[in-house]
């Protein structure tokens, strides 16, 4: 599926009130060895980045800190794992948004997503807050309540 469709479907999902935007692109990278593009996802909360995939998650010495990572990057790398769990995620039931267990989710994006999500509302909202500890998702949350 191209990025710009996935795109649209999450945006399709997230509260409008809030300034909430996901990237995806690839940067060609060529080298002796041959070439790669190397993916960079990255998420915004007003105009802040809140989630920068691979940043976040490299190492020095070019490997990653993560689990599930692919062994090899920048040549082996996790972007299609990622746009498959944000297919997984815009699949998932309403009623299933905060009870399902990801088991795809290396990097923190489904707290992320749920705190976006219009489908969850202000009492569940902060059911998650209390549930998770990811920074990213606490600022959503706290955007959302806020605005609420």
């Amino acid at each position: 599926m191209r990025w710009s469709k996935l795109q649209r479907e999450i945006y399709k999902l997230v509260d409008e009130k809030i300034n909430f935007q996901i990237h995806c692109t690839r940067y060609p990278m060529d080298s002796e060895r041959g070439s790669t593009d190397l993916p960079r996802y990255w998420i915004t909360l007003d105009k802040e980045i809140i989630f920068d995939y691979p940043k976040q998650f490299a190492v020095w010495g070019g490997t990653i800190n993560c689990s599930g990572f692919h062994v090899g990057y920048p040549h082996n790398t996790d972007i299609s794992d990622i746009s498959n769990l944000i297919r997984e995620y815009i699949d998932t039931p309403k009623e299933e948004l905060l009870s399902k267990i990801f088991n795809n989710d290396h990097w923190g994006l489904i707290n992320i997503f749920r705190a976006a999500d219009r489908r969850i509302g202000q009492r569940r909202l902060e059911r998650l807050k209390k549930k998770t500890h990811n920074i990213a998702a606490h600022k959503i949350i706290k955007a959302r309540l806020n605005l609420a």
